[in-house]
């Protein structure tokens, strides 16, 4: 008789042990925050993404009543920052502010010590739309006008990036595959550099995020062409797409989005992306966004872990297409 109700008092410690369990999770999530959150931004302090992160930072803290403390952890590409991420507890008191390249872009051009999978997707917050832009003193004043030099004059004229493998590096491979034109690459060491060099007139054209360059549109030193993006950018009013110049397969929008290492609970993953979802959509946000060159957006979870596997699929067919390597 005691062996058989043996079996029964098992199932019944089971049952008390996964109901512990669950009152524990419980527990947890009601009790959270109880400290500072970490924000991570895989790039330099002073950039794009980290200026979208200390405006969005302040407005969540204050919502989830702990401060967010941004974190900046830059390095090959974005790949430090995001791998660091995905190796945090996943206890909800790190997350990730990301844009596409360490996520569809560098792990086309190296091993990454994570796959896309690695990671918890929670929502989307701005895109910055890149820009086609050329030095005023170029002589270049329109989009007609530079795909008619280019091909009259096979690699003459340059273009900067940020380094191999950057966004402005594939979104102008991009361009020349589209246009059929041939343009020599000048890779620099880092966003700022390369646009120094085209207002030094060391290269003729590039392909950047509105942000960095707007200053230098609306001051004359730059031209701006086209915006490679699918709508034009409330920013440039009177700048035409890519698409309405008859290139509609160049687009360049760096989209950012909030990431948390796999197995955050959902009733705290939900509460964030809550946060940053009503922290985006606040008026007074949508205003300082627009000031930075970025427009709000946010998605699903799914929604943004689809578009960030398409983004890598792209990458991966130009990075071939074009024998793009990091030397």
């Amino acid at each position: 008789m005691a062996l058989s109700r043996r079996p029964f008092f098992a199932t019944i410690a089971l049952t008390c042990m996964g109901g512990l369990f669950i009152a524990a999770t419980t527990a947890h999530a009601e009790d959270w925050p109880a400290r500072p959150i970490k924000l991570i931004v895989p790039y330099a302090a002073g950039g794009p993404t980290d200026a979208i992160a200390r405006l969005l930072a302040t407005k969540v803290g204050a919502t989830l009543g702990k401060p967010v403390v941004v974190d900046n952890r830059a390095g090959a590409g974005g790949t430090i920052g995001v791998d660091a991420t995905v190796k945090a507890p996943a206890d909800g008191y790190t997350f990730a502010l990301v844009a596409p390249g360490p996520l569809a872009g560098m792990p086309n051009l190296m091993k990454a010590p994570y796959a896309l999978d690695d990671l918890q997707y929670l929502t989307l917050v701005a895109k910055i739309p890149s820009v086609l832009v050329v030095n005023s003193k170029s002589g270049i004043d329109s989009l007609e006008t530079l795909v008619k030099k280019a091909k009259a004059e096979p690699d003459k004229l340059s273009y900067s990036s940020a380094g191999p493998g950057t966004t402005p590096h594939i979104g102008m491979e991009i361009f020349k595959d589209q246009a059929k034109v041939n343009l020599l690459h000048v890779p620099y060491k880092g966003a700022a550099p390369a646009i120094t060099g085209l207002l030094g007139g060391e290269v003729q054209v590039a392909m950047v995020d509105l942000l960095p360059v707007m200053a230098h549109i609306n001051n004359g030193s730059l031209k701006a062409l086209a915006v490679a993006a699918a709508s034009r950018a409330p920013q440039l009013p009177n700048v035409p797409t890519t698409a309405e110049k008859g290139l509609p397969k160049v687009t360049m929008e760096t989209t950012y989005g909030i990431v948390a290492p796999k197995g955050v609970p959902a009733a705290i993953a939900t509460r964030v992306r809550e946060a940053f979802v009503s922290a985006v959509t606040a008026p007074e946000m949508k205003q300082q966004f627009l000031q930075q060159g970025a427009l709000p957006v946010t998605a699903t979870g799914a929604e943004y872990q689809q578009l960030m596997q398409a983004e890598a699929a792209k990458w991966k067919e130009i990075i071939s297409k074009a024998k793009i390597t990091l030397e």
